[in-house]
């Protein structure tokens, strides 16, 4: 069976952020595709509410909400919302 992926260190953020739960809101924009990932992270795109490239939401920050985020971090860039 032929080896259909391939992790490289390489790709992806060198570190993750420490923990930067706001009280408000998170603007969530994917900033990479989600063709060639597991149906795991697609769905978490999509529970995420983000349907294709270059696409942006956003919601109210919550621990959820962050472990979402993590599971797609290197797909997705987060800043927080100014009201």
């Amino acid at each position: 069976m032929p080896r259909t992926f391939v992790w490289h260190r390489t790709r992806g953020p060198k570190t993750t952020a420490p923990n930067t739960q706001t009280t408000g809101k998170v603007r969530i924009t994917q900033v990479r595709s989600g063709i060639g990932h597991n149906k795991v992270m697609n769905a978490t795109l999509e529970a995420l509410g983000l349907k294709h490239h270059q696409d942006s939401v956003v919601h109210q920050d919550s621990p959820a909400l962050r472990g979402m985020i993590k599971r797609v971090r290197h797909l997705v860039d987060v800043t927080p919302v100014q009201e």
